[in-house]
């Protein structure tokens, strides 16, 4: 049996099936996880969501930014409606189910079995993974409410761009959710800069990727990650960045996760669906 972690797909359905053929994935005996960003921008959005929740119990899917996106859309919130394109689902058969099941997936899964955690965009310096899987519980717990709807009104803005134990109500689950599904840089003290979007090596002085400030407290836990596709693929240091650019003409990356030996990394050339900017 083999467990295999995919990058972001954003609609690339038809680049999906391709790696997935490519690896003889056997949906009877291996296992599948997606980093996230499931949707959006690309042209098959639908049949990708359709897609994995198909798969049932030998899938894991942690939400991505796109994919709150979506929730929140359906939930009567149009800030940044004209960037998404989920129509498709919106306006599908089954639209009351596919929108269910992605309400019920996690922000953040841990693997005892393989000792990784898989998350969309990385884990803040201040938290390590036992920490950071607790306040995605919470969050978690405010989607599957049946009161989601209001969680989901308030889900965008930058504010709070810094943990504090004290934070409450909707600015505690905000940071939680930014942390979790936009991070990208942050300044030596921790402190959230969602604008920061480009590759390392280009940005400010004090602006580092949040995997490289000092003393973060999950450095010794291995992470999969996503959403960061100037980044591209990335293995150093007990991380494994999954987001080549499938959408703008890069790579679908996958890799075969194993506990003990070092990941098997898969990657398959993609046409591009969208250009960056």
């Amino acid at each position: 049996m083999a467990t295999y972690a995919i990058g972001d797909i954003q609609g690339c359905y038809d680049e999906l099936a391709r790696l997935l053929e490519q690896l003889a994935f056997d949906p009877s005996n291996d296992r599948l996880w997606s980093v996230g960003d499931l949707v959006n921008r690309g042209p098959k959005s639908l049949e990708v969501l359709r897609f994995f929740k198909s798969l049932g119990e030998c899938s894991v899917v942690v939400l991505g930014n796109h994919d709150l996106h979506l929730l929140a859309l359906a939930a009567g919130n149009q800030q940044h409606a004209h960037t998404s394109t989920l129509n498709a689902i919106l306006q599908a058969p089954d639209r009351n189910e596919l929108l269910d099941w992605l309400r019920h997936r996690p922000l953040l899964h841990y693997s005892k079995k393989k000792q990784v955690a898989l998350v969309h965009a990385g884990l803040p310096p201040q938290w390590d993974c036992t920490q950071a899987a607790a306040l995605a519980g919470e969050v978690e717990s405010a989607l599957r409410d049946p009161g989601h709807q209001e969680f989901l009104q308030g889900l965008y803005g930058n504010e709070p761009s810094r943990w504090r134990d004290d934070l409450r109500g909707m600015d505690r689950l905000r940071f939680i959710v930014n942390a979790l599904t936009r991070m990208r840089y942050c300044d030596s003290e921790g402190t959230l800069l969602l604008k920061e979007k480009d590759s390392p090596g280009t940005q400010a002085e004090g602006v580092l990727p949040w995997f490289q400030v000092p003393g973060r407290r999950s450095r010794d836990e291995r992470i999969i990650f996503g959403h960061w596709s100037m980044l591209g693929y990335h293995e150093a240091d007990n991380l494994w960045g999954l987001d080549s650019g499938c959408l703008w003409g890069g790579e679908l990356t996958a890799v075969r996760v194993r506990r003990k030996k070092s990941f098997e990394r898969i990657a398959l050339s993609c046409p591009g669906y969208a250009e960056p900017g």
